[in-house]
């Protein structure tokens, strides 16, 4: 039984042994340089880093990164869920058609409110 997890044990000793060699040679070797100001700022392509605010980004676009995530959790859900839907069906009837199918009209409602509220007009 103990000889089943000598695999596992020995990639736990493996990879905690060469993350700590990486660690031990970059304190070792990693210090050797100086540390000077011009080291230490951003490199912006080449063009001198402009002190002061960043530009503001529109609330749109955070609100379409925000439906955007919403759908594509929508589709990761979707995926499984069409994978099982024939063997599941056959088990347990309509129930997982009807769970699928309100998951679907709560975000059709999400999504109804967002067309709305405007979130998808660019031009405003």
């Amino acid at each position: 039984m103990l000889i089943d997890f000598l695999p596992i044990l020995l990639h736990v000793v493996v990879a905690v042994g060469f993350a700590t060699v990486v660690l031990v040679l970059n304190i070792a070797l990693g210090r050797a340089g100086k540390r000077t100001k011009i080291k230490d700022t951003a490199y912006e392509c080449g063009i001198i880093p402009e002190p002061g605010p960043q530009p503001r980004f529109s609330v749109k676009f955070y609100l379409v990164a925000m439906l955007f995530i919403l759908f594509d959790i929508e589709v990761v859900f979707m995926y499984p869920w069409a994978v099982v839907y024939r063997d599941y069906i056959a088990q347990h009837g309509m129930l997982i058609f009807w769970s699928m199918l309100s998951f679907v009209i709560i975000l059709l409602f999400g999504y109804v409110y967002a067309v709305k509220k405007g979130a998808l007009e660019w031009g405003r």
